[in-house]
């Protein structure tokens, strides 16, 4: 018994490195990805002599993807909060791109949405502050608060 648990240990680690590996790979990809998503809209931006509030948005999106990967690779953990702040800020590009164009019923559904996300947030951080993770509460502990 011993040298099957022995067994499927190592094996078990031997696929979850290889997934970090392809995590880990997937990520750079993005992060590279992005980068020169960014810089191109600098370009345009440069070339064009002019910076808008949608060109704004956009570089604002790029680095919240940014953040978000570093986030992951300092703390192996990626907070919910971040895909939905990315969320609300390209809802809210569409809204001011296209105002011009949509109707009255699908502008309540874009601001319906945002608002929506931003309920979500509060909801996270406020389960998160008042109901918190095993691991938070021991760190917690172990140091003195520092807000986030």
């Amino acid at each position: 018994m011993d040298i099957r648990s022995h067994t499927f240990d190592r094996l078990r680690k031997f696929f979850s490195s290889g997934l970090d590996i392809v995590e880990y790979a997937g990520l750079l990809v993005i992060a590279f990805a992005t980068t020169i998503a960014m810089y191109q809209e600098a370009m345009l931006m440069i070339e064009s002599h002019r910076v808008t509030l949608a060109d704004l948005l956009l570089m604002f999106l790029y680095l919240e993807v940014l953040a978000m990967i570093g986030q992951y690779f300092k703390s192996g953990q990626l907070p919910v909060r971040f895909p939905l702040y990315i969320g609300m800020v390209a809802l809210a590009r569409y809204l001011i791109l296209d105002i011009k164009e949509m109707t009255e019923w699908r502008m309540l559904a874009v601001t319906a949405a945002i608002f929506l996300l931003t309920v979500s947030v509060l909801a996270i951080r406020y389960g998160h502050v008042r109901y918190p993770y095993r691991e938070d509460a021991d760190e917690k502990s172990a140091k003195p608060y520092v807000r986030e």
